[in-house]
């Protein structure tokens, strides 16, 4: 991997917009060396990207990189607040704009102590490992996807502390000492229980953050069943901003006066009434249009109240699974739903993107400030990455992109820059009279 003698001037340039953020402008450099190794170095960490850095006289230490990143006294809310203003102007008047809602699960396989990490299991490789929750929201049109905030939710360990109090109950104490260290325990008890906070309540937090801000005025919001629940519909409401969520089959609702399953419901639309379901053209976040088969009636829910219910299929003969749509929007038709929820799925590009290719899986400390600092620079070079100015390649590495721009082009043009900045260095080392043993004491120390 090329060594970084400087941070490449595409990253300076969009990181000047950040300055404000910083205290001062050696932490500040520290900071924007990081931002380039989380696009560039493929060890992500901090110890992988400071292996990169390269500096003339006196290097700087990596306790000094670290303390810069995750120490100093800049805060990881205001440089999301920052980067939600910075990206909202690539968003407005650009079309359709939908905030998604969602979490993922970062893997950390050696790192029990890492802040966050505790053992689940991950239904999608089917096993128990250990891993962090992440909590994201990303706002997307039909262009880019931007991370717009981040949180790692704390585990909880209610029962297995209600389990050790019950295990360790005593009828009686002879010491006073006793009494007291069993009162301490109580108490941490239900310290912790209070302080815990569940998705819903982290999800509240961050749409209220986002809303009072007020970047994406225009933007609706998407999420499936697992996010949707009452407090945060409510507050999206209150914000008169509307929502979509898929529905979980088991729902309730009411039909022809009585309380019954969705998929039920479903089930007797498809066989007596098969006409119900009317032919729908999408047209989807990539650009293509598709045609779905949909059933919409404002339907009432125990809890959330009458909602617009939309069922959809994808083929005619209404012999393939439904999917069940939930919208606070009475008033849209199940066109306008659909292409709503569809852009729902551009929060899983930003998982998939992020892990791969600005280290959002490679936050590897111990307490929360500190992971939190890494999460937002990841979803800081995630938007630098997309807006990188490549030119249309001609190498035949590139032929399958037809003349489009693709994200190993931006990638190979900020390593260019890098090479750039290399080279420059080695030319002016030569113009100084340098030795070759001075250059590769810099470049390539031992």
């Amino acid at each position: 991997m090329l060594p970084i003698v400087e941070t490449p001037l595409t990253i300076q340039k969009w990181m000047n917009q950040y300055r404000a953020v910083f205290c001062r402008d050696e932490g500040f450099d520290h900071v924007s060396r990081f931002v380039t190794g989380l696009i560039i170095s493929p060890n992500k960490t901090l110890q992988g990207i400071y292996d990169l850095q390269r500096w003339e006289g006196v290097k700087p230490s990596r306790r000094a990189m670290h303390e810069a990143v995750f120490e100093a006294g800049w805060d990881a809310d205001d440089i999301m607040r920052q980067h939600r203003t910075v990206v909202a102007k690539d968003h407005r008047g650009h079309g359709r704009e939908v905030i998604g809602l969602d979490w993922t699960l970062c893997h950390h396989e050696r790192g029990p102590n890492i802040y966050g990490v505790h053992k689940g299991y991950d239904y999608v490789e089917g096993r128990y490992c250990l891993l962090q929750t992440v909590l994201t929201a990303t706002i997307a049109n039909a262009d880019i996807v931007d991370g717009i905030d981040v949180v790692v939710q704390k585990p909880g360990y209610e029962q297995k502390e209600k389990a050790y109090l019950n295990a360790t109950v005593k009828q009686g104490y002879e010491e006073m000492k006793g009494v007291q260290n069993r009162l301490i325990e109580l108490l941490h008890y239900d310290i912790n229980r209070r302080l815990y906070k569940t998705r819903t309540d982290l999800y509240v937090e961050m749409v209220d953050r986002i809303e009072k801000e007020d970047a994406f005025p225009n933007a609706n919001y998407a999420f499936d069943n697992g996010v949707l629940s009452l407090p945060l519909a409510q507050l999206i409401e209150r914000n008169n901003k509307q929502w979509v969520s898929e529905l979980e089959i088991s729902r309730n609702i009411m039909w022809e006066g009585q309380w019954e399953r969705v998929d039920g419901v479903a089930k007797r639309l498809r066989e007596e009434h098969p006409e119900s379901f009317r032919p729908v053209q999408v047209l989807c976040r990539n650009g293509e249009k598709k045609l779905y088969w949909a059933f919409t009636k404002v339907v009432r829910l125990k809890k959330h109240g009458r909602k617009r219910l939309v069922i959809v299929h994808d083929t005619e003969e209404l012999t393939d699974k439904p999917r069940f749509l939930l919208s606070s929007a009475k008033h849209w038709g199940s066109g306008r739903i659909i292409e709503t929820w569809n852009y729902r799925w551009s929060i899983e590009v930003f998982h998939e993107f992020s892990k791969q290719q600005t280290g959002l899986e490679s936050a590897q400390l111990r307490n929360q400030e500190a992971v939190e600092r890494h999460l937002r620079l990841s979803c800081v070079a995630q938007s630098i990455l997309q807006r990188v100015s490549a030119p249309v390649s001609t190498s035949e590495k590139f032929e399958f992109a037809n003349g489009k721009t693709t994200i190993g082009q931006k990638w190979r043009t900020i390593t260019r820059e890098i090479f750039r900045s290399l080279v420059l260095k080695i030319s002016q080392f030569v113009k100084d009279g340098k030795s070759i043993d001075y250059m590769m004491d810099v470049l390539m120390p031992a």
